[in-house]
C-alpha cells in the first residue's frame, strides 16, 4: 500500500496557483472552501486504494517554500508537461533518467514551491 494518502501544497494566491497547475499539468482542480480554508483539490480516481491525492491550500500556517518536503506529481508524458512548464516557470532540474524507475524533473510553481514531476 502507498504510505502517502494526502498532500497539501501551500499557496498565497489561490486563483494564480489554480491557473498554473491546470495549465502545466492539463488537469482540472476543484475549488472548495472547507470551513474557512481555501482549497483546490487535485483529481483522483474514485475508490483508488493505493494512490494519493492532495490539494492546493491557502491560509494561516501555510507558507510556500522551495525548501522542505517535496511532492512529486505523476505524469504520463514528461516532455509535454515540461514544454508547458517552460512557458510558465523555471525548470529547476531538467528531465533526468533514473533507469528502470523512469524519469523525473523539478519545477518552481507559481507560488515559489519546488515541485517534482515523475513519469514511468
Amino acid at each position: 500500500m502507498n504510505p502517502v494518502t494526502w498532500f497539501e501544497i501551500p499557496v498565497e494566491d489561490m486563483e494564480r496557483a489554480i491557473v498554473f497547475y491546470e495549465r502545466v499539468f492539463a488537469i482540472s482542480l476543484k475549488h472548495y472552501d472547507m470551513n474557512g480554508t481555501d482549497m483546490a483539490w487535485f483529481p483522483a480516481e474514485k475508490d483508488e486504494a493505493y494512490g494519493a491525492t492532495g490539494t492546493l491550500i491557502a491560509g494561516d500556517g501555510y507558507t510556500p517554500s522551495a525548501a522542505g518536503v517535496m511532492v512529486y506529481i505523476n505524469v504520463e508524458n514528461m516532455d509535454d508537461v515540461l514544454e508547458r512548464a517552460e512557458k510558465e516557470t523555471d525548470v529547476l532540474v531538467p528531465k533526468t533518467d533514473i533507469g528502470g524507475n523512469g524519469v523525473f524533473a523539478h519545477i518552481k510553481d507559481s507560488e515559489g514551491n519546488r515541485i517534482g514531476i515523475h513519469s514511468h
